[in-house]
């Protein structure tokens, strides 16, 4: 088939991540796929941000920064465009993104099956995360999006059922959490501790105060002296975090690497003998949790429905009570002093990752599976 994908990403990070690792397992599959979004996109390194975004945000106020954002549409329309009518696309498939609604007007003018891949609620997460000023119509360009599509593909139960509510028939949503590919990491051969009765602690992913970093920090320092954590990526949380690092006393444990290049992945995670999950928002199927499971980590993670859709307490992870305080470093001091405890979740978490196939090849198929399905239906109407 042929697969249009449309996307608004500016940057090389999570977000690429997916975009990359889709795209590359429908073409392993033999399907061919254009892509189509910001010309920023192709050149820009890990973690870049084109300067117009970054200059728009800095000087406009918030109000008419987002309805630049809106404005965006015209000549991402016009890129659309061009590319459909040389490509003759089978079905497009888009990365939502808040204001972006190209895709779907052209999936509409030119009667194209509009496929729609939903990571969370942005209209709602902006809102009370991001500063969000145009809080209505946000949320009416993200309905007019979730309906327009043919299928949503959802990654959590709890975000299928907030597409849901915002009218889309439940029969034209698919539950598809995220995945990793699998033959990037090599399965360890136990789980002991890199330095002796010293097991280390990791984090990865875009640095964010609701990670709930500042907790594992303040835990380092007054609970188990004897743990170092690393933490790897950027994000607005980090120099706070430093600080806090700094205050405590324990800064000494407290590695901040920064960026890690996704090929670099497998090796830093090879060297966390406990891989944390601190907070997730309800909806999230955090990509951390896939990649930790697929490097054979001891996971430690809230115990809540979108979690419980990945991992088993007591079997692939140990979840804690994320109401109740103190709970995460009871199970991170459970872990730290069974090493054999580590090695059997690492290893049920990477089989689980084999078992269930959370790959994006497997993701690829049942998407296209779902295109051929809905394309005969088309024909036979």
């Amino acid at each position: 088939m042929r697969i249009l994908y449309s996307h608004r990403i500016q940057s090389h990070d999570g977000q690429s991540v997916h975009l990359e690792e889709l795209v590359a397992a429908f073409r392993a599959a033999g399907h061919e796929v254009l892509v189509v979004g910001p010309s920023f996109y192709a050149g820009a390194g890990l973690g870049a941000e084109s300067r117009a975004v970054a200059l728009a945000r800095r000087v406009l106020p918030a109000a008419l920064a987002e309805l630049a954002e809106l404005a965006y549409n015209i000549p991402a329309l016009r890129r659309l465009e061009r590319a459909a009518a040389a490509f003759q696309p089978d079905f497009i498939y888009e990365r939502y993104n808040l204001y972006h609604i190209a895709g779907a007007w052209l999936a509409r003018r030119r009667s194209i099956l509009f496929y729609v891949e939903v990571n969370a609620p942005l209209a709602e997460e902006r809102s009370r995360f991001g500063g969000l000023r145009l809080v209505r119509l946000a949320r009416a360009a993200e309905r007019f999006v979730w309906r327009a599509a043919d299928r949503v593909f959802a990654v959590t139960t709890e975000l299928g059922h907030l597409v849901s509510t915002a009218g889309v028939r439940e029969s034209r949503i698919a539950v598809v959490p995220n995945a990793v590919s699998l033959e990037r990491f090599v399965r360890r051969r136990d789980n002991s501790g890199h330095t002796q009765g010293k097991p280390v602690l990791g984090f990865i992913g875009f640095v964010r105060a609701w990670h709930g970093l500042d907790t594992v920090i303040r835990g380092i320092a007054e609970t188990l002296p004897d743990l170092s954590l690393v933490i790897a990526g950027e994000g607005p949380a980090r120099a706070d975090l430093e600080r806090l690092a700094g205050q405590l006393g324990c800064a000494s444990r407290v590695h901040f690497v920064g960026l890690v290049a996704r090929e670099a992945v497998p090796a830093l995670l090879a060297g966390f003998d406990i891989a944390l999950q601190p907070h997730a928002l309800a909806y999230a199927s955090p990509l951390k949790l896939f990649e930790y499971m697929a490097a054979g980590c001891a996971i430690v993670a809230p115990d809540q429905p979108n979690i419980r859709e990945i991992l088993i307490d007591g079997e692939s992870a140990l979840l804690f009570d994320p109401r109740r305080k103190g709970a995460m470093w009871e199970a991170i001091a459970h872990l730290a002093s069974d090493s054999e405890l580590r090695s059997r979740l690492g290893r049920v978490a990477r089989n689980e990752i084999e078992r269930r196939n959370f790959t994006w090849c497997a993701n690829a198929a049942r998407v296209a599976s779902l295109a051929e399905e809905d394309l005969a239906g088309r024909r036979r109407g």
